[in-house]
């Protein structure tokens, strides 16, 4: 790591914070992942990832700022990659999943706020995220209430264009979302000096296409019973992917299923109790929910999230002649997404009753953070969906803290029992 510490002084980090955060990481991923049994030998490049999360890649980010390039840090699937891609320029995730943020967070937000928001102010303001200092600008997105002050917070630190999402899906707000878009390719240009044309726009919608077929062959292989990989390694494979160089994780995604096919023809062990989890997104390192339950001998098979199946399901159309005609493609995609911001919502209860049904799962975890209200308020909808369905349900509402480990690792533990 002491390779990195140059790097690390010219981006202003505040490097005794952060070598304390830099201590914590290797420990938790040791005791969460690392002792899992019989793991893919395809994880390794995943691991080799997470113990350069803040080395190796933010050295390729800093030499694609030396060649001229910029690195734009996003928070939510509804900002269009394609865009940030088609002026050459880079995409990082910046949603944060770690307690260690939250103390610089409630310094300037209140403590009765998302956790998410929390963590990712406090990673900014107290200077303890490389990702952050080496964005050129941050893309926030009117998703919630929190989220929307916080960009007016962030915007005192670090430039950030905030894109408009509509609240409905009528036919005036996918017009109103292909204006979103034309702003934030107009943003782009002026940012990069490059400009969007039909080919390059064309060359990055293949291109996330690309991964989002990775992704999907990946959660397909889960609907074997059992699953061929832990959904502790899929979690992070996914949130992997909000900031990895594409190519390469598409390459190692397929890789990892390469080897997850022959897996399942010699046979797998014992079967588990299968489980879908869905609600609230699992930013980087929160693994905390599928740590405790698959350590219970379960196993999550699929992931209805952020972090999950919204980041990945249905590709941008790639035909198309003009500008206009690609555009219009991407807010049919991005307005597909079934996120709790939107009414009405029904669209989200028909994906998780498809994955149900796909995924064949005995039981459904509806997660959500503290304070997320727009993912609480959809929780009595969903539970009396999958009762009438006769599919078990269980409500799990917390932080990031490691507080209430035993209390949600006994009400799992009853719920297993039940199903």
């Amino acid at each position: 790591m002491a390779d990195y510490r140059e790097m690390w002084k010219k981006l202003n980090i505040n490097l005794e914070k952060h070598d304390q955060l830099c201590e914590v990481l290797p420990e938790l991923y040791g005791s969460v992942y690392l002792q899992q049994e019989d793991r893919p030998e395809g994880m390794n490049y995943f691991n080799y990832v997470v113990s350069e999360v803040h080395g190796a890649r933010i050295q390729e980010l800093e030499e694609h700022k030396k060649n001229g390039g910029k690195v734009i840090g996003t928070f939510c699937v509804f900002v269009p990659d394609e865009v940030i891609l088609a002026t050459g320029a880079l995409g990082v995730g910046l949603c944060a999943g770690s307690q260690f943020w939250i103390e610089d967070g409630e310094k300037v937000l209140p403590k009765n706020l998302c956790p998410l928001i929390k963590a990712f102010t406090g990673a900014k303001i107290g200077a303890t995220c490389p990702y952050f200092q080496s964005c050129d600008m941050l893309v926030g997105e009117t998703t919630c209430d929190g989220k929307k002050k916080a960009w007016e917070l962030l915007n005192e630190y670090t430039p950030v264009h905030v894109m408009d999402l509509p609240q409905m899906k009528r036919e005036k707000d996918y017009t109103m979302w292909k204006d979103e878009i034309r702003i934030f390719i107009d943003k782009m240009e002026q940012l990069t000096g490059n400009k969007v044309t039909v080919e390059n726009l064309k060359e990055a919608i293949k291109l996330a296409n690309k991964k989002r077929r990775a992704l999907k062959r990946l959660y397909d292989l889960r609907k074997h019973k059992p699953s061929p990989i832990s959904g502790l390694d899929c979690l992070l494979i996914s949130q992997i992917a909000f900031y990895d160089d594409v190519n390469r994780f598409v390459d190692n995604v397929n890789k990892l299923c390469d080897e997850l096919e022959e897996r399942i023809k010699k046979g797998q062990a014992k079967e588990k109790k299968r489980l879908m989890i869905t609600g609230t997104p699992m930013a980087l390192p929160n693994w905390k929910i599928h740590s405790i339950i698959e350590n219970l001998g379960a196993e999550i098979v699929v992931e209805e999230t952020c972090t999950g199946t919204r980041y990945f399901e249905n590709e941008v159309c790639e035909d198309g002649e003009t500008l206009d005609d690609l555009i219009d493609n991407l807010a049919r995609r991005y307005l597909n997404i079934n996120c709790a911001c939107f009414t009405p919502n029904s669209g989200r209860i028909d994906d998780i009753l498809r994955y149900a049904k796909e995924y064949d799962v005995d039981g459904v975890i509806d997660y959500n953070l503290s304070f997320c209200h727009t993912y609480a308020v959809e929780d009595k909808s969903i539970r009396d969906m999958l009762k009438d369905k006769n599919i078990p349900v269980m409500h799990i509402e917390t932080d990031y803290s490691t507080e209430d480990s035993g209390q949600i690792k006994t009400r799992v533990e009853a719920f297993l029992e039940m199903i």
